[in-house]
């Protein structure tokens, strides 16, 4: 394979990394817990959104519970971000590992 060629592929890669990673910037996932009680909504750079909690897990008796419901969503939500990541990224580089842009 000539350098010419490599050059090309080089940028092809680029181009395709640059669309990608425009994608994950866009890209919003919901993560929830407690049969849907409490919903965390991350971005695509792992960045707790917005957070919604049913009123009916709101006990001041339990709070425990609910910090853990919170937390489960909130890892839920991080978790597909990150699978997501991979899963786009691994695309363009053949399953290589590269650290994501950004």
């Amino acid at each position: 394979m000539g350098y010419g060629n490599m050059a090309k592929m080089a940028q092809q890669m680029q181009a395709e990394m640059a669309r990608v990673q425009a994608e994950l910037d866009a890209l919003t996932v919901e993560g929830t817990a407690g049969g849907g009680a409490v919903t965390a909504t991350v971005n695509g750079h792992g960045e707790l959104v917005s957070l919604a909690i049913d009123r009916e897990v709101v006990d001041p008796d339990d709070v425990d519970m609910l910090q853990d419901l919170v937390t489960a969503a909130v890892n839920e939500g991080i978790r597909q971000v990150k699978q997501t990541t991979e899963e786009k990224m691994a695309r363009v580089t053949g399953g290589m590992r590269i650290p994501r842009l950004g």
